[in-house]
């Protein structure tokens, strides 16, 4: 028997992997394909303050090794959350956590603190990403006083786990991760989607109604490995990892990079099986490897 449990910070989590936001929609959705109690847990999708729309159709794309995105946070606000999706999740025995998203860092914090009512959600994934409307538009996970601003302002109200979801699109993520650190994050994710276009060639125009958008899928992952690679060597916190996870394989190599779990994401849309296969493939893995526990694996990476 091999120990497949691993602690982020203070979520106990049955096993390391878990699924992205966005990709898992908010989870009941796959209850159809597999036991949702089988993950280590899974985050829902981003959820704000009020309700969005999102972005004008077309919003998705296929480009080699990956996907184009730019659906735009469409969600009914936190208010419908809570009232209509929560009952349905609290009968799930695993980690269950809602992926915090917003335009100013008010907005996050008040979004925070409603969830924070919310018995069976132990923790929040804050998605840094998004436009600061109050700078012009600059993500606030690309700067270290705006990130430090909005988790500072969510850390105020919020009484949870903290895991706050990074950026790829940043000149030195290390500096972002010790930045959220600093100012109360239990945990980071990595990584989020890189930005990116597709343009059709014969009409000469943007495949996506908005130009750019987030890019995922195998063609991240040698990003992604590098950048967890590198906030392992930054920080103190449990790292969550992901980008381009589609087996065991690419689990493995992201925990070995310091990552204590992962979430896998653009996968689940080519096999909606995939999140339980790489819990399946891990234990396998630590049986013909004779490894007792899977936290034997993170950050063992021999240099």
């Amino acid at each position: 028997m091999v120990d497949l449990r691993v602690k982020i910070g203070d979520l106990d989590l049955k096993n390391p992997v878990m699924t992205a936001s966005g990709t898992f929609g908010y989870g009941v959705e796959f209850e159809d394909f597999f036991d949702l109690d089988r993950l280590g847990g899974f985050v829902v999708k981003g959820t704000t303050l009020n309700p969005r729309q999102g972005n004008p159709y077309p919003r998705m794309a296929e480009t080699p090794s990956g996907m184009l995105n730019t659906v735009g946070l469409q969600n009914a606000g936190v208010k419908y959350f809570c009232e209509h999706i929560y009952p349905k999740l609290v009968k799930y025995q695993t980690n269950v956590l809602v992926n915090v998203s917003g335009s100013t860092a008010e907005d996050y914090a008040e979004c925070a603190e409603q969830i924070n009512e919310l018995e069976y959600i132990p923790g929040i994934e804050l998605n840094i990403s998004c436009p600061n409307v109050k700078e012009g538009g600059m993500t606030f996970g690309t700067s270290c006083p705006s990130a430090e601003a909005v988790v500072r302002a969510v850390r105020k109200v919020y009484k949870k786990h903290l895991m706050v979801k990074l950026s790829p699109n940043v000149t030195a993520i290390d500096e972002i991760a010790r930045a959220v650190e600093s100012v109360g994050a239990d945990s980071v994710s990595l990584i989020n989607t890189l930005l990116a276009m597709a343009i059709d060639a014969e009409t000469r125009k943007p495949v996506l109604s908005t130009i750019t958008g987030g890019l995922s899928g195998p063609a991240v992952k040698p990003v992604a490995l590098r950048m967890v690679w590198q906030v392992a060597q930054a920080v103190k916190i449990p790292i969550v990892g992901m980008g381009g996870i589609m087996n065991a394989a690419d689990a493995i190599e992201f925990m070995l990079a310091g990552a204590s779990a992962i979430q896998v994401g653009t996968a689940g849309f080519v096999d909606p099986l995939a999140p339980v296969k790489i819990v399946e493939g891990i234990e396998d893995y630590l049986v013909r490897h004779k490894i007792e526990s899977v936290t034997d694996l993170v950050g063992s990476l021999q240099l």
